[in-house]
């Protein structure tokens, strides 16, 4: 658990002598929800739990917890966040390909919800709680989420579901409804600065700002070490172009779209700030050009930038064609802000 998570857990421990059959736990990404939820997983797992609510990390249930293999836990979550990838399928002569070429799914599927029925239909081991930790909820597919709407309206006794999510409005709002919803705030920016630099993170400021102040996206950002393709992508923003938006295209047709269209409402941010009070918030290793477009750009076409990005995160994930959908955002961007 981490330290801007201690108030949460103060007021979660309140409602420890009734427990919801299913908590929703939700806020910003990269602020450590999953591990939040491993947290009181084990903690509602655990034979002898301390006074401040924390699982003992002794007992048997603890041990189990630890090396992954809990009969009374189980976790969902999409095979792009799984450690090791999942076997392929058995080809027609029977023996099982080495590798499969098909990328790890990032949706969590139906197939994943059935699973949980035969988990759900026996005892518990110890004769406690049984949990299930899924997340992000948002990844769940319709099928999906379908399924576990049905396990929600009718819980197995003994039965706690603790779900996280990103983005309440990608959720069914059936599926709202039938969990307790229970916010995981962002860290201020001096409490996450501060840990940052424990980490030993160099220009901690900087990746911290560039990923909207969610510390764990900053420490991961930063440890890739790696700020190529947000730096192509930011000096074409600041000089935006049609022939310069199709070299770039090419360039980040690989790259994270998700992460693109996120890098790109920050900078309509900045430069909308910026042309309206002279601040901005998310890159200020790149205050020259900032303040050069918000010069030079209408507000009208900033709004009307900050409008279609908007629209784009929608369907980052699953475009028809990567490139196609970079050309379109830059060629789209450039004509909003020229």
């Amino acid at each position: 658990m981490y330290p801007w998570q201690a108030a949460a857990w103060t007021q979660l421990q309140q409602m420890r002598e009734r427990m919801p059959h299913a908590i929703l736990f939700h806020g910003p990404a990269g602020t450590g929800k999953a591990d939040f939820l491993e947290t009181v997983a084990q903690a509602l797992l655990c034979e002898n739990v301390r006074p401040d609510g924390h699982a003992c990390g002794e007992c048997a249930s603890c041990g189990w917890f630890a090396q992954h293999n809990h009969p009374d836990y189980r976790r969902v979550r999409p095979e792009a966040l799984e450690d090791e990838p999942p076997e392929s399928e058995e080809g027609g002569d029977g023996e099982r390909k080495s590798k499969s070429t098909k990328a790890p799914s990032k949706e969590i599927k139906i197939e994943q919800i059935r699973q949980l029925a035969d988990f759900m239909n026996i005892s518990t081991h110890r004769q406690g709680l049984r949990v299930v930790v899924l997340y992000p909820a948002e990844a769940l597919n319709m099928p999906a989420s379908n399924a576990l709407l049905k396990t929600l309206e009718e819980p197995p006794p003994g039965t706690v579901f603790l779900l996280a999510s990103n983005s309440l409005d990608r959720l069914l709002p059936t599926i709202l409804s039938r969990c307790r919803k229970f916010a995981l705030p962002m860290p201020n920016h001096a409490d996450a600065l501060a840990w940052l630099k424990e980490q030993g993170v160099p220009d901690a400021d900087s990746w911290l700002r560039e990923q909207g102040g969610a510390p764990l996206a900053a420490l991961n950002e930063s440890a890739n070490g790696s700020r190529e393709d947000m730096d192509a992508l930011l000096h074409f923003l600041a000089r935006p172009a049609p022939d310069g938006a199709l070299r770039v295209a090419e360039k980040l047709a690989k790259a994270e779209l998700p992460a693109l269209v996120s890098w790109t409402q920050r900078w309509l941010y900045d430069v909308f700030s910026y042309k309206l009070s002279g601040t901005l918030r998310y890159y200020p290793r790149y205050q020259k050009e900032v303040a050069a477009l918000a010069g030079r750009a209408q507000s009208a076409g900033l709004l009307r930038a900050i409008k279609a990005v908007n629209e784009r995160r929608a369907v980052a994930d699953h475009p028809l064609s990567a490139k196609l959908f970079v050309e379109d955002m830059l060629l789209e961007y450039t004509a909003c802000t020229t």
